[in-house]
């Protein structure tokens, strides 16, 4: 398959170091994408997100295809094993207390993707010019939202919008929720840190990623806009547009 690719993180306006991390790479069988917006401040929260990617995207670099036997597994196991160690690491150092990360974690390759979801950074997929949030937040306000006692729109606005219920490395064991689904041609897919969607309503998102530009300025434009709105948090976004599929591929 072909894909074209932007990817970059920004510190935003406001914080003084970017604990924000991302990962990409991408040959002609499939692409490994992963965003993790890393927590614990004194730079615990930076050695997080650096973590959970680095073993995330080394494990994942042994899958060919969504479609392998071992897909999901490698997939879960490889985020199950970053929070391992990060936990570890949290325990036996004492300026890591309290670290962790979210990680989205993206796997394209011919007909299929793949993700795995811990916190609150999202994968969006852009079709027929449709957004769709492919992944749920593990938030205090997304359970709000699910138990009917705050609207979507409340909960963007909510003062505890930021409170995350799951993240890689606050305990010895978490679980990963899996979302799949069919590739397209002209499909454009966006990984990102809530420091962008914390910023940005979805119908802007979806304006800037139909944009007639490539993914590099696409991913520069939602950048400054998120810093336009304010850029209350560090700021990383990953855009993947579907050029070519192999029509032979993947069963």
């Amino acid at each position: 398959m072909e894909l074209r690719i932007g990817a970059r993180t920004d510190v935003g306006r406001v914080r003084s170091g970017n604990e924000d991390n991302f990962f990409v790479e991408a040959d002609a069988r499939r692409g490994i994408f992963i965003v993790a917006d890393g927590m614990g401040g004194h730079a615990a929260g930076e050695v997080a997100s650096e973590m959970a990617v680095r073993i995330v995207g080394e494990r994942l670099l042994t899958v060919a295809s969504v479609h392998d036997a071992d897909a999901v597994p490698v997939l879960t196991g490889s985020l199950q094993e970053a929070n391992r160690e990060i936990y570890r690491r949290m325990l036996a150092e004492q300026d890591k207390q309290g670290m962790g990360t979210t990680a989205s974690a993206l796997v394209v390759s011919s007909h299929g993707f793949l993700i795995g979801q811990i916190g609150d950074s999202r994968v969006y997929l852009l079709r027929g010019g449709t957004l769709t949030q492919l992944t749920k937040d593990h938030s205090y306000v997304q359970e709000q939202v699910d138990a009917g006692v705050l609207t979507p729109e409340q909960a963007r606005h909510h003062p505890y919008s930021n409170v995350i219920t799951r993240c890689v490395g606050s305990t010895d064991a978490v679980e990963v929720d899996v979302f799949s689904g069919s590739v397209q041609v002209g499909d454009l897919f966006l990984v990102a840190s809530d420091g962008l969607t914390g910023m940005l309503e979805d119908g802007q998102i979806a304006r800037l990623l139909a944009a007639n530009a490539g993914p590099g300025r696409k991913v520069d434009a939602l950048i400054d806009a998120a810093n336009g709105h304010g850029g209350l948090d560090n700021i990383t976004a990953i855009v993947i547009e579907v050029v070519a599929i192999d029509e032979g591929a993947d069963g």
